[in-house]
């Protein structure tokens, strides 16, 4: 299955770009109207959707996969400048061995199963949250050789009350198992990934 990685970078002079940034639920409609509308009951399952919203030195961009292709055109005229290109060629060249950088901002959480907030999902932060990546990169085919972990602004839904703590994962890997890395490029890791979490980046180590 190939995938599509879209780049926004969000003209923060237009009303409709800087009302989207202020919500996780607003980033994530726009997102999906990037989509045909008949995409039935489960629609970001259907198309494969993951998304990251990257604070750069030059702004907010917003990273979008899809593994049917979006239609830019669907945007306001003037939203921002887009970029869209095939990871095809990504995928097929993960081998085992391969040194790669990786990027994940990630919903680094567990259910208490004790305490006051037993039964509720909780999120995870310093050593516990490194932990907690450290075991999914494991279950997903990479072998950790350098870890940096930097708490994020959380994903706050204000039309729709959504919360979610999210935690940027960035360092330097080896892919141990390329099967499992291309299915975690494909599907996410963790929970949150309707609301920006769990899209994982990589990019062969030169």
């Amino acid at each position: 299955m190939t995938a599509w990685l879209t780049r926004i970078a969000p003209d923060l002079r237009h009303p409709a770009a800087r009302r989207d940034l202020r919500d996780i639920t607003a980033i994530h409609r726009r997102v999906m109207s990037l989509l045909p509308d008949d995409l039935g009951d489960q629609p970001r399952h259907q198309a494969g959707v993951l998304f990251r919203l990257d604070h750069t030195t030059t702004g907010p961009a917003l990273l979008i996969q899809t593994t049917m292709p979006p239609d830019p055109s669907r945007l306001p005229d003037g939203y921002g400048n887009v970029q869209t290109r095939d990871i095809l060629p990504l995928l097929k060249a993960l081998t085992s061995g391969m040194a790669v950088h990786y990027r994940i901002a990630a919903n680094a959480s567990k259910r208490a199963w004790k305490g006051d907030n037993a039964g509720k999902v909780v999120a995870l932060s310093g050593q516990h949250a490194e932990q907690w990546w450290q075991r999914k990169a494991d279950a997903n085919g990479l072998h950790l050789r350098h870890l940096h972990a930097q708490p994020q602004p959380a994903a706050i839904g204000r039309a729709t009350p959504v919360r979610h703590a999210i935690t940027l994962f960035e360092g330097q890997a080896v892919i141990a198992d390329p099967d499992q890395t291309r299915a975690a490029i494909l599907s996410g890791i963790g929970r949150g990934r309707s609301f920006g979490c769990g899209l994982l980046s990589l990019a062969p180590t030169r």
